[in-house]
Order: structure tokens, then C-alpha cells, then sequence
């Protein structure tokens, strides 16, 4: 009797553990995620902004090389839409929807857009070990995380 009740005791004071754990690594708000930030390559500068839908986006502010050879603007010319492919890169919203998940510390259910290849992705951010300026963002084909890529931005300071 008396070991089942320091099993008992044991695996009480280890939950305790873990939910106290758990509770320090929630600091982490919505909010948290707004500002500027390098992408991987440091080619480009993304804002990610609070939208007026109440969910996160980012849009591309600046670009190590904005135009084309011949001077003009960088365009979306890999948009599947031929009617955006006349878009330029700069100031266009690769990053949509995005609701934070307060539980799993994230920002999910969102999409991300890459003009490189004009392919749209679902995806996920999330900070690296709570560390607010590096930002992992996750991008997948629908409905299976584990086939994608993940690139870990920088934030502007």
C-alpha cells in the first residue's frame, strides 16, 4: 500500500513539474510576433502586421535587388493567375491568415506564398525556443507538415 502511495506521490509531483514547465513558456503572446524581419537568405525584409481580419500577415517592405536587369520592377511572374503576374514584389502579401495558437505557443492556419515558383503553401511560425527574434516559419502542402521546409528568419532590429 504504502508504494502504490509514493507512486502515486511521485507522478503527482512530476505533472506539477511538467504543467509548471509548460506555464513559463507561455509568455509568448499574439502580439508578439509583429515587426520586421530578414528572411533566411537576407535577400528580403518581410513585415508581419496584425490584419484588419484580425489574423497575422506579412508583406515584403525591401529587396537586396528589386529590379530586373534592365531597371524595371521584379514582378510576380510566376503567378499562376496571369492577371497578377504584373505585380511587383515588393509590397506583395506572401504571408496570410495566420491565428495564434496560445497552447502550442504558434501562429498556424495560415498560408504562405512563394514567388519564386508561384506556389501557395499552408503554414505555420512559431518562435525558435522562445527566442522573439528568430522566427521559424514552416511552409507544407496541405494537410502534411512533414512534407515541407522550414526557414528561420531574423528580426530587424
Amino acid at each position: 500500500m504504502r508504494t502504490h502511495v509514493l507512486y502515486a506521490a511521485l507522478i503527482g509531483i512530476t505533472l506539477t513539474a511538467f504543467a509548471s514547465i509548460k506555464n513559463s513558456n507561455d509568455s509568448v503572446k499574439a502580439s508578439d510576433i509583429t515587426g520586421v524581419y530578414w528572411t533566411a537568405d537576407k535577400d528580403a525584409k518581410v513585415k508581419i502586421f496584425l490584419a484588419s481580419n484580425g489574423k497575422y500577415s506579412g508583406k515584403t517592405i525591401w529587396m537586396a535587388e528589386p529590379n530586373n536587369s534592365d531597371g524595371s520592377p521584379k514582378t510576380d511572374v510566376n503567378n499562376p493567375n496571369e492577371n497578377l503576374r504584373d505585380r511587383e514584389r515588393v509590397g506583395l502579401v506572401a504571408l496570410k491568415y495566420f491565428e495564434f495558437d496560445s497552447e502550442d505557443q504558434r501562429w498556424v492556419n495560415g498560408s504562405v506564398y512563394d514567388p519564386r515558383n508561384g506556389k501557395t503553401y499552408d503554414g505555420y511560425m512559431e518562435f525558435d525556443e522562445g527566442n522573439t527574434d528568430k522566427l521559424k516559419l514552416r511552409g507544407y502542402i496541405s494537410g502534411m507538415t512533414w512534407l515541407g521546409r522550414t526557414s528561420e528568419w531574423t528580426r530587424v532590429k
